[in-house]
């Protein structure tokens, strides 16, 4: 399905500095699962199953949702998104980062970093001990940034998914 709607869309430029945000609004859901589809379709040819499993992993997030135990950042500009990342309680003691993007206008500019460490300050002020990521073989710049972090691999698995085959890739990190 590479229609319109799945197009790489380009954002608007601005002067803005980016900054982020944990409260949700109405638009969210739609907004990350539409953007999670229109990137990942684009830059790593997923069919429209894929966005199907974002937006079922967000709904479920967020009828879910614990302020205590889980968290979203939110990295917009001008009220437009631009990058997320998200911790996901699964147990007490373990917990799982997930949905985590930086639109391609604003990679390389130390956003995934941040976000990531938002994150991980997070994971240790809840007192995980153990958190994992899924990911894909696909996502080089991801991989490094996870390894940077600490994560290590610690898992691998290829199958048929998101109408292509893919390597899923699990890294865990202990907190």
């Amino acid at each position: 399905m590479k229609g319109q709607h799945h197009r790489h869309e380009r954002l608007k430029k601005s002067g803005s500095p980016w900054k982020l945000r944990c409260n949700f609004k109405s638009e969210d859901i739609d907004y990350l699962t539409h953007l999670h589809g229109v990137l990942y379709v684009s830059e790593y040819g997923y069919d429209q199953t894929f966005e199907a499993y974002v937006a079922a992993g967000l709904a479920e997030f967020f009828k879910s949702f614990n302020p205590k135990k889980d968290r979203m950042w939110l990295a917009e500009v001008d009220d437009q998104i631009i990058g997320v990342i998200a911790v996901v309680r699964h147990s007490e003691l373990v917990a799982q980062l997930r949905w985590f993007l930086v639109h391609p206008d604003y990679r390389r500019r130390g956003l995934g970093s941040k976000l990531m460490k938002k994150a991980l300050e997070f994971c240790k002020e809840c007192k995980y001990k153990i958190v994992f990521l899924w990911t894909t073989n696909d996502l080089h710049a991801a991989g490094r940034l996870y390894t940077c972090a600490g994560f290590k691999k610690v898992e691998d698995k290829t199958h048929e998914i998101w109408g292509k085959r893919t390597t899923e890739e699990r890294y865990e990190l202990q907190v």
